[in-house]
């Protein structure tokens, strides 16, 4: 993890503190089943949970557990072997007929489903951002584009309005993810129960609020970790995609809309004018950091058997990486979405630029219903507008028109106006509004 790019709560989630106590926690609430079921004795499995309860493992020794695995080289039992000396004879019961992986991939679910929730409460606080800038812009005209090039009038509430549903999508995505990931084995050696009650695995489960996995082998099955990872990915393109929007908007030719420059704030170390757009370049670099643990995840799926570790380390990044920069970039997408500069009168200047050319579907549809072949339509519509293209905004289309007989032939001047009114194209704004919404 970089501190540059990652926020306090997050960090906490993937630091070596709470990965130990869950460890701890996952340990004590399988001691305390094992009493219930008669696998270890009732009083020391109560005198261990007093233990927890208790505290008495007190501050995480980090360096101290780090010292003992030098000597084991395996970290679970690193950590058994420093908790076990803050307890009495009882420490012999912690571990009893569990593997490591039965406490390394329960610990792992826990982080991930501890980093969805903050990840879930990211994208509410985007939607709702999202959803008030939507609602302020609902009728702002500006330009449609494709493939770069001016297509006919949209609004920039719209454009936000896409973009809510999509990160509303992401939302119901990430839920699904953090339920499928949320799963619990605590099954021993190659996961047959043999050395373990099941029951054992159902009470960690409820304690930590997991779901017990219906079959593992060794290790929880990896394509459940695919999947999480996956939605990441998609959430960081989504991230990337209103960016370049932004992105492309901020240029100068362009400039309808700007991030929030600070008093203070230098753009350039060079050039004293410069106005960049760095928060969302920054945001398309950091979704490619998070789109880079999918194929690991995915490549984790196929392990040995019934275990192996060629999946251990790639989690060790990809953990905390990912989950950490798309909690940074989906908060810092919030800011950039909170703050942005919109120009209304920009966004009709360059509409305006390019002479009514905006409208010209409205005169190929008005001529195919006055009698016209689409295709004669369509050949008088582009010689006009052709000649407005080439004119540097010199011409425009509806003075050219109102010009061609043959166009007037089948159009009044008082027709060729109307098909250049610009609130045509908003009157089911309120229907696409409705559809995302709800209101």
């Amino acid at each position: 993890m970089v501190p540059r790019y990652s926020r306090p709560a997050m960090t906490a989630i993937w630091s070596s503190e709470n990965r130990y106590r869950i460890w701890w926690a996952i340990e004590v609430y399988a001691a305390e089943a094992m009493g219930t079921v008669g696998m270890i004795p009732a009083d020391d499995a109560a005198i261990i949970r007093r233990a927890f309860d208790d505290d008495v493992l007190g501050e995480i020794d980090v360096p101290a557990i780090d010292t003992i695995e030098e000597v084991t080289k395996h970290d679970v039992i690193a950590f058994l072997t420093w908790a076990g000396e803050k307890l009495g004879p009882e420490r012999r019961w912690l571990h009893q007929g569990m593997t490591s992986s039965d406490v390394l991939d329960t610990s792992l679910a826990v982080q991930l489903k501890q980093s969805a929730e903050l990840l879930i409460a990211d994208l509410a606080a985007l939607l709702a951002v999202l959803k008030r800038r939507a609602i302020e812009h609902k009728l702002t005209p500006t330009i449609g584009r494709s493939h770069g090039i001016h297509a006919e009038p949209v609004t920039f509430g719209l454009k936000l309005a896409q973009a809510y549903a999509e990160f509303d999508r992401n939302l119901a995505r990430l839920k699904a993810a953090r339920d499928e990931i949320a799963t619990c084995a605590i099954s021993g050696a190659v996961g047959t129960f043999a050395n373990i009650d099941p029951a054992i695995e159902a009470h960690v489960a409820k304690e930590l609020g997991l779901t017990p996995e219906p079959t593992s082998t060794q290790v929880i099955p990896r394509d459940r970790h695919a999947m999480f990872f996956a939605v990441l990915g998609v959430i960081a393109s989504s991230i990337e995609r209103l960016s370049i929007e932004v992105r492309h908007l901020q240029r100068t030719e362009v400039l309808e809309v700007e991030e929030y420059f600070a008093p203070g704030q230098k753009g350039s170390s060079a050039m004293p004018h410069k106005r960049n757009p760095v928060l969302t370049e920054n945001l398309t670099g950091l979704a490619r950091v998070v789109r880079a643990a999918v194929v690991p995840a995915m490549e984790n799926v196929a392990l040995w058997h019934e275990r192996d570790i060629s999946h251990s380390s790639v989690e060790r990044f990809i953990g905390p990486d990912a989950c950490i920069t798309l909690d940074f970039a989906l908060a810092r997408l919030t800011g950039v979405i909170d703050k942005l500069l919109i120009y209304p009168d920009r966004m009709q200047a360059n509409m305006d630029r390019m002479g009514g050319l905006i409208h010209s579907q409205r005169v190929l549809l008005a001529l195919t219903q006055a009698g016209l072949s689409r295709e004669e339509s369509y050949a008088l519509v582009q010689r006009n507008a052709m000649q407005v293209w080439g004119s540097d905004g010199k011409l425009q289309l509806l003075d050219l028109l109102k010009a061609d007989p043959q166009v007037t032939a089948k159009l009044s001047d008082a027709e060729l106006e109307d098909l250049f009114d610009l609130d045509y194209h908003f009157k089911r704004i309120d229907v696409i509004f409705k559809r995302v919404f709800g209101v």
